[in-house]
């Protein structure tokens, strides 16, 4: 195993059981054995996504898999709502702009929630609007988005909710069917504790009706052809990451017996016990809101302090955590608990940032 523990939004340690996978000899992507895997996968991540529909496995970061959902379902100059509270809202808007969509964008402070009632007005201010884009755990900033309460307000029209739940899957409660979500998204470096490689993408019927309207350029992506392959064959169109699909095969066996719900209190229970110790040591918490918080991970700050001088001091005493963007650039700190992670680790480098926070003040 590392000798650094990843206390970061994704990639997390890969425990040895899959590294042993991933260290074996690979098989080919059109055999039975292959086939079999990616039928059993498929199965998996249904479950771990909770849709009735087949979820495409495509070989690709996130940002791919948030790509691909938005050039499978518009059309060029359709008018789409992006809620940008954070880096990768911010990143769905430019995908949206980069293919000539119209977008309102609904931009809020960093670590802030956005508002409902300011998504219910730009729908009344526009009877065309065809999809709302938006994250569901923005790491950027610690935000964990009511995705449910979106659902509600499109679930009886042809407006499509798309959700950026790269992150977010599995560390947080989320209910495909349920929160009448249309596409969803997420990625292997995440919660399913493989390498990045491979990204994940979850459609609703009514999404698969957009999918023969659209009109933006597509080839690689096209879910189209994700699906026919593997309805007709139980195949991918195009050579995948073979390797990482057979650990991610394992993965998601563990993660389904496992239960989300399970993994779920596990993360509520690390984020907390983080917070709780960084608001000892003086920290304080950047998403103010309970509701708004992610169990991906803490966001934390500390006027007075280098902390990106801090953050390579704990990357040099074996632990990895990621600093800020824009204005918390030099005072934000962000701890990641994806990975499998014990409170016991979680205080042990409590013990090391003391130690490196009193060096810092003279103590």
């Amino acid at each position: 195993m590392s000798s650094k523990l990843l206390l970061t939004p994704g990639p997390t340690n890969v425990p040895e059981r899959y590294l042993k996978i991933l260290g074996k000899d690979i098989i080919h992507h059109r055999t039975p054995e292959f086939r079999k895997m990616l039928k059993e996968s498929n199965e998996n991540l249904k479950k771990i996504f909770k849709t009735n529909n087949d979820v495409s496995i495509i070989t690709a970061s996130g940002t791919g898999a948030m790509e691909a959902s938005v050039v499978n379902f518009f059309s060029k100059g359709e008018k789409v709502i992006v809620i940008n509270t954070g880096y990768f809202g911010e990143r769905y808007k430019k995908i949206c702009k980069i293919y000539g969509l119209n977008v309102i964008e609904l931009i809020y402070e960093f670590g802030e929630g956005y508002k409902l009632e300011d998504v219910k007005k730009a729908l009344n201010e526009n009877s065309d609007i065809k999809g709302i884009l938006v994250t569901h755990s923005e790491t950027s900033a610690g935000i964990l988005n009511d995705i449910k309460a979106l659902g509600e307000l499109t679930k009886n029209s042809d407006i499509l909710l798309i959700v950026d739940a790269v992150s977010g899957l599995v560390a947080n409660e989320f209910d495909f069917e349920k929160w009448n979500v249309d596409v969803a998204v997420a990625g292997s470096q995440k919660a399913f504790l493989i390498p990045p490689g491979l990204s994940f993408v979850a459609i609703s019927d009514k999404a698969k009706k957009a999918i023969e309207k659209s009109d933006l350029p597509k080839y690689y992506f096209s879910i189209k052809q994700y699906e026919k392959y593997f309805y007709d064959l139980s195949e991918t169109p195009y050579t995948p990451a073979i390797a990482l699909i057979l650990a991610l095969h394992e993965s998601l066996k563990e993660l389904v017996v496992k239960g989300t719900d399970v993994t779920v209190k596990e993360k509520y229970e690390l984020r907390k016990l983080i917070e709780e110790k960084a608001q000892k040591l003086g920290f304080t918490l950047l998403v103010k809101e309970e509701k708004n918080r992610t169990n991906t991970l803490v966001s934390v700050y500390k006027e007075g302090i280098d902390i990106k001088s801090i953050i390579n001091e704990l990357e040099n005493k074996g632990y990895t955590v990621t600093g800020g963007k824009g204005k918390y650039a030099d005072s934000l700190m962000r701890i990641g608990i994806l990975g499998e992670i014990s409170k016991e680790q979680i205080n042990d480098f409590f013990v090391v940032l003391e130690e490196e926070l009193k060096k810092q003040l003279g103590e």
